[in-house]
């Protein structure tokens, strides 16, 4: 078994919580004050915009962290 250096867990918190705030960005909702450009009201009126740069940023620390942090 691979032992993992000190920051491991942290960066692994980082991932899923860019990961969950993608999907997040999906949601619908009434309430919001525009359409997004994939034409509901969703959470995020930049929909597939922010939701492509949540994910580059949870796949971006989630190869830093096997990369740097595992040995």
């Amino acid at each position: 078994m691979k032992e993992k250096k000190k920051g491991y867990i942290p960066l692994l918190l980082l991932t899923v919580f860019f990961t969950i705030l993608a999907i997040l960005t999906l949601m619908p909702q009434a309430s919001s004050s525009r359409e997004c450009i994939l034409g509901y009201r969703a959470h995020c009126t930049f929909t597939p915009i922010s939701t492509l740069v949540c994910f580059a940023i949870s796949g971006l620390v989630c190869v830093l962290r096997k990369r740097l942090l595992t040995y």
